[in-house]
């Protein structure tokens, strides 16, 4: 059975927000309250997304593969009020015990105690109330990045930022898009790449947006000809796909894909190249992060500027510091501090419109990276003579699967539940098809002993616990994890066992 693409056009999308959003005031929402939105790509996500803005409420987005602990963490630190979910994705999780979540409504598949999303769809006289806050402080979404260190923290986005974000990439000093482009998305809504890259630009564009749950790349082969697309955002690893696809003779040659949005992971130069060779498609390669809205940098497609190997220029009005990593003094302001020499590395520091409010209720994590009206990214990168970017390496201990972020931290704190475990250390390893893979070094407890099935068993206990991406693909036995004499794991020892 051929499976139809999930449509949104602009009349669509602009028109049911407005009644979902008195739909949400008449279920008892206010301005400032969470709303947990936990689906996968489709109309309904993007109708719940903008209509809880409408209300003045803030969305907070999870991974539709999210395993019961992710799910309940996420909504206890955010206080989501209300949940929009499918059926099937809080099969078998726990809700209660959870004190500000007031109602669940699900999508198409039912679930016991929750309503039908269709309900909010049905005409209410209720009014949703004007903002009384400045769009600058007035809270827009709640997305969760991984933080290197402990769980993940809500990024406080304001509707100034993610606007500021949007006319920055259809703007100058950005890459093409109008309202003739037929955009394949593919990439997941819930993350800020898939949303304020693509979802958003789009709307505002009236450009045609052809969304699918999940890459595939038999049927982004199929709907790159049907629907006569133009232009597809990627990561690394689907383009890696879609060349091996090409050289099995199975991409189309007669294609009207002009270009694709590359980001969320390091661009391989070789990657770029033959990516383009293959399929006569030009590369774009970005840089940001979730804190950023997400877009720092683009590349550009002119001939005379095409560096597929770079992340490009800043955005308009996105000041950027390459800072001497000699001369970084955390307690400085990066207004005071040296800058590296052209083609040098250095710590990138940058500042915009498009930068987050904050860490949700971490104010000591948001002082660590916010200083001064500067972000200190934790990358280190080079900038040439001509203005251009290069990511070198990354000062942080994120690892990057298939573009989704991994923080180590999170995967030792539940290898660390697990009775056999002493002791544990998670870095990445390089792999083709995904980028990185997550590793975990584990030192045993007395009377454990180091086999194949208690490896497998670990990462059976991660799976059950941490979705998939998470998951460590590999167990290495050690006798001790390698420490700094404050207790801090020495994450490049790991790194340099692996060879």
């Amino acid at each position: 059975m051929r499976r139809k693409p999930l449509w949104s056009t602009p009349l669509a999308v602009a028109a049911s927000p407005m009644q979902k959003a008195r739909s949400l005031v008449g279920a008892g929402l206010k301005p400032g309250d969470v709303v947990a939105i936990f689906l996968a790509n489709s109309w309904q996500f993007c109708v719940a997304f903008h209509a809880s803005q409408l209300v003045g409420a803030i969305p907070t987005l999870l991974n539709p593969t999210y395993r019961e602990r992710e799910v309940r963490y996420q909504l206890e630190n955010s206080g989501a009020v209300l949940l929009i979910t499918d059926g099937c994705n809080i099969e078998g999780i726990n809700l209660a015990g959870l004190p500000q979540l007031r109602r669940v409504y699900t999508t198409r598949q039912p679930a016991p105690s929750a309503e039908p999303f269709v309900n909010l769809l049905n005409p209410t006289s209720a009014v949703y109330p004007q903002p009384e806050e400045s769009s600058e402080t007035n809270l827009a979404a709640l997305p969760y990045s991984s933080g290197t260190t402990g769980l993940p923290k809500g990024v406080m986005l304001s509707h100034y930022n993610l606007v500021a974000n949007i006319y920055q990439l259809i703007g100058p000093n950005a890459t093409r898009l109008n309202s003739a482009d037929k955009i394949l998305c593919c990439l997941p809504l819930y993350h800020i790449y898939g949303l304020n890259v693509i979802l958003n630009p789009a709307l505002i564009l009236g450009a045609t947006l052809v969304l699918v749950p999940r890459f595939n790349v038999q049927m982004l082969t199929r709907l790159v000809l049907d629907e006569g697309v133009t232009m597809m955002p990627l990561v690394p690893p689907a383009m890696n796909a879609l060349c091996q696809a090409a050289e099995a003779g199975e991409f189309p040659r007669d294609h009207k894909v002009q270009w694709v949005k590359s980001g969320a992971a390091p661009l391989a130069p070789e990657l770029a190249r033959r990516f383009t060779a293959l399929t006569g498609i030009l590369v774009c390669q970005g840089y940001g992060m979730t804190e950023a809205s997400p877009v720092t940098h683009v590349g550009f497609l002119e001939a005379e500027l095409y560096h597929p190997d770079s992340i490009g220029h800043p955005l308009a009005q996105t000041d950027c510091r390459v800072l001497s990593q000699s001369d970084i003094d955390p307690t400085d302001s990066p207004d005071d501090l040296t800058e590296a020499p052209s083609g040098q590395p250095g710590e990138l520091v940058m500042r915009g419109p498009q930068f987050m409010l904050g860490y949700w209720n971490e104010p000591q994590a948001t002082a660590s990276v916010l200083r001064d009206g500067w972000y200190w990214s934790g990358d280190i990168v080079t900038r040439d003579r001509e203005g251009f970017y290069r990511v070198v390496d990354r000062r942080k201990e994120m690892i990057k699967y298939k573009g989704f972020a991994v923080a180590p931290a999170e995967v030792e704190a539940v290898l660390l539940e697990h009775p056999a475990v002493k002791e544990c250390g998670v870095v990445g390893r390089s792999d083709d098809a995904a980028g990185e893979v997550p590793v975990a070094f584990v030192a045993l407890r007395s009377g454990f002993a180091e086999n194949h099935k208690l490896g497998d068993e670990l990462c059976a206990f991660v799976a059950d616990r941490l979705t998939h991406y998470k998951q460590p693909r590999e167990v290495r036995f050690v006798d001790s994890v390698p420490k700094t004499a404050s207790g801090k794991i020495l994450r490049r020892e790991l790194r340099k066992s692996m060879g």
